[in-house]
């Protein structure tokens, strides 16, 4: 590409150590205020599965960094949420899928897949307390994620700002799943082996 230096600046370990301490301070900031439980729950198939679907969650989210930049962290966080619900709802339904993307985006497009998720994958009233718990989180942790971006210093439209912001929306997916399967009553429990 013209214009734009392809070699990073930074090690890789770098933005791995970037992506961890990101995913801690969300993760306290998210359990103070009760939207999270202290642990990030996971499942590795949704993991596998964020994979599979950023590369198209990029190209629709990259444009949106320099009007929209809270947008296009946020929305990562609601595809957390929808594939937390569609892992607990009935899985085996989701996992061959190769469209989930497609189908959380493509009804009322981009913008608007934050309403779509929320009314037709989770099933919440927009006007519900539920939904504006969810919406004030999102936007939240968005901010922290975006001020944590932003102190790294790193010149935007680089090789370097790509994989930062990869790295976020990562961060932000992984919420998403926890804190939807949080609300749906999931919890970490200690045993004995």
């Amino acid at each position: 590409m013209v214009g734009y230096n392809m070699r990073s600046q930074y090690p890789k370990d770098f933005f791995v150590r970037y992506e961890e301490n990101l995913k801690q301070q969300l993760l306290v900031q998210g359990t103070k205020a009760g939207w999270l439980s202290g642990q990030l729950m996971e499942a590795e198939e949704l993991d596998l599965k964020w994979k599979e679907i950023a590369p198209e969650y990029m190209v629709d989210a990259v444009p949106e960094i320099v009007h929209y930049p809270m947008v296009s962290i946020a929305w990562a966080g609601y595809i957390g949420l929808a594939m937390g619900h569609l892992w607990d709802k009935d899985w085996s339904r989701y996992e061959a899928r190769t469209d989930l993307y497609e189908m959380f985006s493509s009804p009322r497009g981009f913008d608007a897949m934050d309403e779509y998720i929320v009314e037709e994958i989770l099933g919440l009233s927009l006007d519900s307390p539920a939904y504006k718990t969810l919406e004030g989180a999102l936007q939240s942790l968005s901010e922290t994620a975006l001020t944590m971006i932003r102190h790294e210093h790193i010149g935007p439209q680089t090789t370097d700002a790509f994989h930062i912001y990869s790295h976020t929306v990562r961060v932000m997916y992984k919420l998403g799943v926890a804190m939807e399967l949080r609300r749906l009553g999931y919890n970490y429990v200690k045993t004995k082996i």
